[in-house]
């Protein structure tokens, strides 16, 4: 989404800026973790009021997160600033656990990001703050459908060049690229999902259970394709 959103002409990126925030506040060893702590502040206020809400290059700035990077103790409060609409990427947990288990080894309901996910959510909603949900899945299967109307929803022009891009890295990605963004990197564009059909590993379940319960409560309010 990042990606895709970069190529227009009005739009700045931003990369995941509260990770070193996370790396640091939960003690978690992800890979390239120094170089995380290195490249960004672990200073979540400042990395709000100096990134989020520091200057821009362009009149839109789209900030990918993480949800689980808003462990630690970030309040939420920022989210409300009257600048920020938020849009929520979902996927189910079906698809998303047995690659994040190889990827980190062990898995922990805090790595999912559901919780805080829905936490936020629910903040927004009751706060009326302008908020779409668009499950992974649904937005592979129809691409350009599901960008017009997330850029319908914002109040957004749709540009055409949100479709495709060159391969390789962007300058917008964090110092960590090199160990997760292989797959994007390689792309040139939208590509179809292929739904995961490995079992799930048993010591997951439980964690499953509970994720299908956050995900599905957001994907009751996911956007429809125009």
């Amino acid at each position: 989404m990042l990606r895709s959103f970069v190529q227009r002409t009005d739009t700045e990126g931003v990369d995941e800026p509260l990770y070193a925030h996370y790396l640091q506040a939960t003690g978690r060893q992800h890979p390239m973790r120094e170089e995380v702590l290195q490249a960004q502040s672990a200073d979540w206020r400042q990395v709000v009021s100096e990134v989020l809400l520091g200057p821009c290059s362009k009149p839109v700035q789209f900030v990918k997160h993480m949800a689980h990077h808003l462990e630690g103790g970030v309040e939420l409060e920022f989210t409300l600033h009257p600048d920020m609409v938020h849009l929520f990427l979902i996927r189910h947990p079906r698809e998303m656990m047995p690659s994040l288990l190889k990827d980190l080894g062990k898995l922990e309901a805090m790595d999912l990001g559901y919780g805080r996910q829905v936490e936020l959510f629910r903040f927004l909603q009751a706060h009326q703050r302008p908020l779409a949900v668009v499950d992974s899945m649904e937005l592979l299967a129809q691409p350009g459908p599901m960008l017009r109307r997330i850029c319908q929803y914002f109040g957004l022009p749709f540009e055409e060049a949100m479709m495709q891009w060159e391969a390789g890295r962007h300058p917008c990605y964090g110092v960590w690229a090199q160990a997760w963004y292989s797959k994007v990197e390689q792309s040139t564009g939208w590509r179809k999902a292929v739904p995961k059909t490995e079992a799930l590993a048993t010591e997951l379940k439980p964690l499953y259970a509970d994720a299908v319960v956050a995900y599905e409560e957001l994907h009751a309010a996911a956007l429809q394709p125009v």
